[in-house]
């Protein structure tokens, strides 16, 4: 293993569903971006969307993380369906067929995939749940990957727990910009922190599920503007 040498994949949902907060989740990846820019060692990231239209476009490959371009409007434009375990399962299995390539001294000493979503599966038609747990707890188990899973659903979070991603690196954010921010920042926190070895595993703390909370609270108390009539 190459000491100090993190790969990030992350999993990007680009259903249609993501269209009311297709700005907060192109600013909050970027905002993710700048901060492991900011973070010890070095760092690549492959970045890949997912619809029912193309289940399965990378974007980026392998990337050292200083030369990521920020995402836009442009490259993240949401629609059809959410073939969510398919996008998870292709790229375990990608992933793994890459880091095979690479000469034991070229890979890297962590591994973590980031699946941000923001509802459940609904789509898939090559991956099971159960084969997805699997797949995570192998990986978990033998290869100490790192799993992380956000979406705006708590309903899928439930269900994301029931098939491999651990309940500690699993977080409901509020689909609004408070809550998709706060929700990438913990994820940049947390992975910057394993990074540079000041904690063991890629988990969110309770810190981090308090704001989520008190965001949900600030949001259900601010009253929404009046209609305007003409």
């Amino acid at each position: 293993m190459k000491p100090d040498y993190t790969h990030i994949t992350v999993i990007l949902d680009r259903s249609g569903s993501m269209s009311k907060i297709a700005n907060d989740i192109i600013g909050g990846f970027n905002d993710f971006v700048h901060r492991q820019k900011e973070g010890t060692g070095t760092a690549t990231l492959t970045l890949v969307q997912f619809d029912t239209q193309d289940p399965y476009e990378v974007i980026h490959w392998f990337k050292p993380i200083g030369e990521i371009p920020p995402l836009t409007n442009q490259t993240f434009i949401p629609r059809a369906g959410t073939p969510l375990w398919d996008a998870v399962g292709r790229g375990i299995e990608d992933l793994e067929r890459s880091l095979s390539l690479l000469v034991p001294t070229a890979q890297p000493e962590q591994v973590v995939m980031v699946v941000v979503t923001d509802g459940m599966e609904n789509s898939s038609r090559q991956f099971r749940g159960d084969q997805i747990r699997r797949m995570i707890t192998e990986k978990s188990e033998k290869h100490q990957w790192q799993f992380v899973y956000l979406s705006a659903d708590l309903s899928a979070v439930n269900e994301a727990e029931q098939t491999g991603f651990s309940k500690a690196a699993s977080m409901s954010y509020d689909p609004n910009a408070a809550g998709v921010k706060s929700a990438w920042h913990s994820t940049a926190d947390t992975i910057r922190k394993y990074r540079n070895k000041s904690q063991a595993s890629v988990h969110f703390s309770e810190a981090d599920r308090q704001r989520q909370q008190s965001e949900t609270r600030r949001q259900q108390q601010t009253p929404e503007p009046p209609e305007e009539h003409s």
